[in-house]
């Protein structure tokens, strides 16, 4: 009679989560398999690793959609067309520099930072979903300029690609700035800063100062 393999020792799903953590804070060409084992625990054997996982490669991709399934949400209110295109991006802003700032797990963001140092041709083969979600992102953004300037809340001035690469930008130097240790309170208080960009290009506010709103060339009479 055929002897029953030995079972696990370990909680598969605490194991995708403290490997999150890990690949987190050091990326994945970093991450070796030996730190994997030991973070799981349960003295964990390659072979047990690879029966449970398949590859170092696929527990990544397991990470990523846990990941995105709890931090990476912070990004929702983008693609909530109920909300001000302006209150959209202001709570991305807000909850990912607090995300990144949180205790309990590494700073700064995953999807920026897991892979953006990819060097290793496997590493480069499996960035793909963290560039996709970065892309969704950027579309999110996109669109939440685009609605504001059709609704007339931004100037028609406004383009949008651009507008929306200056919010992507200071989202992704979150991400730094967190690992870095700024503090969290630091971060919000730049939200503040960023969106006064937004209200700058404010249609409304153009009109009633006769600036940005005012067609070139003209101007107001003293």
């Amino acid at each position: 009679m055929a002897q029953m393999g030995r079972p696990r020792t370990f909680d598969r799903d605490a194991a995708i989560t403290q490997a999150m953590h890990l690949f987190w804070e050091h990326g994945y060409d970093a991450t070796s398999l030996s730190q994997l084992k030991a973070r799981i625990g349960g003295g964990i054997s390659a072979p047990s690793f690879y029966a449970a996982f398949g590859s170092k490669q696929a527990l990544f991709h397991e990470v990523i959609e846990r990941y995105l399934d709890t931090h990476g949400r912070v990004t929702e209110s983008l693609f909530d067309t109920t909300l001000p295109p302006r209150k959209a991006i202001e709570l991305t802003l807000r909850r990912s520099a607090k995300m990144q700032c949180e205790p309990g797990h590494p700073r700064g963001c995953l999807v920026a930072l897991g892979l953006m140092s990819a060097c290793s041709e496997e590493s480069k083969a499996i960035s793909e979903p963290l560039a996709r979600t970065r892309n969704v992102n950027r579309a999110g953004l996109v669109a939440c300029v685009e609605r504001a300037v059709s609704t007339g809340e931004l100037t028609k001035t406004v383009i949008p690609e651009v507008l929306a690469t200056t919010f992507d930008s200071f989202m992704l130097g979150l991400s730094t700035l967190a690992r870095d240790g700024v503090p969290a309170a630091r971060l919000d208080t730049a939200v503040d800063q960023i969106m006064a960009l937004w209200d700058s290009l404010n249609a409304s506010i153009g009109r009633e100062c006769g600036g940005i709103a005012d067609e070139p060339g003209e101007r107001k009479s003293d």
